[in-house]
């Protein structure tokens, strides 16, 4: 009993850890090699790791996390290069820029 108990605490503490945002993407985006459609994303941000999630699919990146001075009033996601492979997304309400691995 006790281990199910610590089982289920520990599951529900990395969960409580990540950050998860709403993103939608407005053109064909390319995260980590893996083209996405636009749409709407759930964003789930851990350890220096992002994950967007539309169903049941979900993508993998790395992002590093950086904190500015002022919120940002939308979310924005910023593209590098033509075949639309996202550099960073400025998360609205937050001062959260989540820079992305190319």
């Amino acid at each position: 009993m006790f281990k199910k108990i610590a089982i289920c605490a520990l599951l529900a503490a990395g969960i409580a850890g990540a950050e998860t945002y709403k993103v939608t993407l407005y053109q064909p985006s390319v995260v980590k090699g893996t083209q996405l459609k636009p749409g709407d994303y759930r964003l789930s941000v851990e350890n220096n790791k992002a994950t967007f999630l539309v169903g049941k699919k979900s993508v993998e990146a790395a992002v590093k996390v950086q904190s500015g001075d002022q919120k940002f009033d939308a979310t924005t996601v910023r593209y590098v290069g033509t075949a639309g492979s996202i550099s960073e997304i400025r998360v609205g309400g937050t001062t959260t820029t989540l820079v992305f691995e190319n």
